[in-house]
């Protein structure tokens, strides 16, 4: 058996048992990786996937205990890759970072300058997407570090910690009616079009929670994953907007809306910072975790990778 025949194995089920999207991502041909993986079962003397004629149809129960082997072996290899790179050309790589739009835009500029500055020889990898996009990248070892709101703590495979909390903020034009109220209510938010994220980011979840709650249904006028374009159009009257505090930042051109905190009325979401479980961690990667917050530094990261404690206990 052989680690290629491993890397076979993983992409068919990553890719829904498509031989052929699998051996498209492997840049090699279908027969070879259906071969491959052939071989790799009369090795073991079990089937990893169960057939219908030609194409793989599920993944069988032996079959399943192969693959949490073969992730723990490929995991390693990784960390073993990265040991190589730590100590033959030190502080030097490229550090990739997994990330919802919010956090690349408000938040990630000041830490990654910060990281280059120290690390001139670093380079920066930015992947963007959903909190599960996020997720998914880090399990599949195309980020080392991810960074979100909503999700990260749902996956097992990942050693998530809180690194800040936030609230969400009311954006509205200056003339705008509520703006010259002293206390907005959730009632009062109901009765406006409102503008605001797409219900997988940047804590959409707690929004439509605190609605729920008060048994009030919101009138969306448009949903969006960018905290500029919810702006751009409430400028543009289409409504009120809710958008993460970070967006509103003092120095961003916001002087012709409104802003006014909802923290009382939505509550507080925690930006999180995640790794894969088991992953070697190179000392820039760790510098940046302490970078982005001042909870974070190198013991207690490792404490939590070493599996000792719940984050909140760290």
């Amino acid at each position: 058996m052989n680690l290629h025949q491993f890397r076979f194995v993983q992409e068919a089920v990553r890719r829904n048992l498509n031989l052929t999207e699998a051996a498209k991502a492997l840049h090699t041909s279908q027969p070879g990786v259906s071969k491959a993986i052939i071989e790799l079962e009369e090795e073991l003397g079990v089937e990893i996937f169960a057939r219908h004629g030609k194409r793989l149809k599920r993944v069988t129960e032996p079959g399943q205990h192969v693959l949490k082997s073969i992730e723990l072996i490929m995991r390693e290899v990784g960390n073993l890759k990265r040991i190589g790179e730590q100590f033959s050309a030190q502080d030097s790589g490229t550090l990739s970072i997994a990330t919802t739009h919010t956090q690349a835009r408000y938040v990630l500029p000041i830490p990654v300058a910060k990281l280059r500055e120290q690390y001139p020889k670093v380079s920066v990898s930015l992947h963007q997407g959903s909190p599960d996009q996020v997720a998914r990248m880090l399990i599949d070892e195309v980020a080392e570090i991810g960074m979100a709101t909503e999700s990260l703590s749902d996956y097992p495979d990942l050693v998530t910690l809180p690194a800040y909390e936030w609230q969400h903020v009311l954006v509205l034009p200056l003339a705008h009616p509520l703006a010259k109220k002293e206390r907005v209510t959730l009632e009062d938010i109901a009765a406006e079009p409102l503008v605001t994220y797409h219900p997988s980011f940047t804590g959409r979840t707690r929004i439509d929670t605190a609605f729920a709650q008060r048994k009030l249904t919101p009138r969306i006028a448009l949903e969006a994953i960018d905290s500029d374009v919810i702006k751009t159009y409430v400028r543009l009257g289409l409504g009120i907007g809710i958008v993460a505090e970070m967006a509103v930042r003092d120095g961003d051109n916001n002087s012709d809306l409104a802003v006014r905190p909802l923290g009382t009325l939505l509550g507080t979401n925690h930006a999180r910072v995640a790794f894969k479980r088991g992953a070697y961690l190179r000392n820039f990667v760790y510098r940046f975790a302490e970078l982005l917050s001042d909870r974070l530094d190198r013991n207690l990261i490792a404490k939590a990778m070493s599996g000792h404690g719940h984050d909140y206990d760290l």
